[in-house]
């Protein structure tokens, strides 16, 4: 078979694979909607409300960790409008997972005390993938360590990241690589781009507080400011003190400075 023929032939293939794929079979909806399974004796209405929002919301981490994953190739490769744009996804991606919230909203302190017994030890606080956001995202302190040792030996997927530099690092870095300071890239009109995407690196910071702060907001009006969470976590006590963490502590800085003159 000459080359030509190999080139000609590849379109039909692809058209035929095309046909046989349904929405169904190419979203693994047969699996993915048998996931939901409760543990609730009777099952209880509310549970499966309770499964879908968390499970929802992991994939969503699943899509901003690879998101992310992207953003530090492009901040690697001083792509400054790259970058941008990646950021602004994932500030997309942190507000749709931060609106699911409201569903479980409406899941009232007293129904959710009908099933919460049969949850065990399980916790959102033994997420994973929200963790290794985290840690992407800046947080590398010792009290955050200690936090996920509450939980065993550190996952690989945390650890992982732990071996990458912090957005933080790379803004900076891809400052050295245009020659400027953060004080620059506000004072300069030019420095445009660059001020586009601190302001977007935030953006994504206060989304991350909002979900939160709004997490701290629900777990009280579920359980009540002065309970352990799921599984004899700290529940909002630890989670109120999270909200005030910063992922970019020296832009946080320099643009206050800035701004007060």
């Amino acid at each position: 078979m000459t080359e030509r023929q190999r080139k000609t032939q590849k379109p039909a293939q692809s058209k035929q694979q095309a046909k046989e794929l349904t929405y169904s079979s190419y979203l693994a909806l047969d699996e993915l909607l048998k996931l939901q399974r409760t543990v609730s004796e009777p099952e209880h209405p509310d549970e499966l409300l309770f499964i879908i929002v968390h499970q929802a919301s992991e994939l969503w981490f699943k899509v901003i960790l690879h998101e992310l994953e992207g953003l530090v190739g492009l901040l690697e490769a001083k792509d400054t409008l790259g970058a941008l744009t990646s950021t602004r996804r994932v500030n997309a991606l942190v507000r749709i997972v931060t609106g699911q919230l409201s569903a479980l909203e409406t899941l009232p302190p007293q129904r959710f005390a009908q099933f919460r017994g049969y949850l065990g030890t399980s916790s959102g606080s033994q997420s994973v993938q929200f963790r290794a956001i985290e840690a992407m995202s800046g947080m590398r302190d010792e009290h955050f360590v200690q936090v996920l040792k509450q939980h065993g030996e550190i996952p690989p997927l945390v650890a992982e990241a732990f071996t990458k530099p912090t957005l933080q690092q790379l803004f900076e870095d891809l400052l050295v690589a245009h020659n400027v300071t953060l004080e620059q890239i506000y004072a300069e009109a030019h420095q445009r781009p660059l001020q586009m995407l601190a302001e977007s690196l935030l953006e994504y910071e206060q989304g991350f507080a909002m979900w939160r702060f709004l997490h701290v907001q629900l777990v009280e009006r579920i359980i009540g400011p002065a309970t352990s969470g799921t599984g004899g976590t700290l529940g909002s006590r630890y989670l109120q003190k999270t909200v005030s963490q910063r992922f970019f502590p020296k832009l946080w800085e320099v643009r206050s400075k800035f701004f007060q003159g």
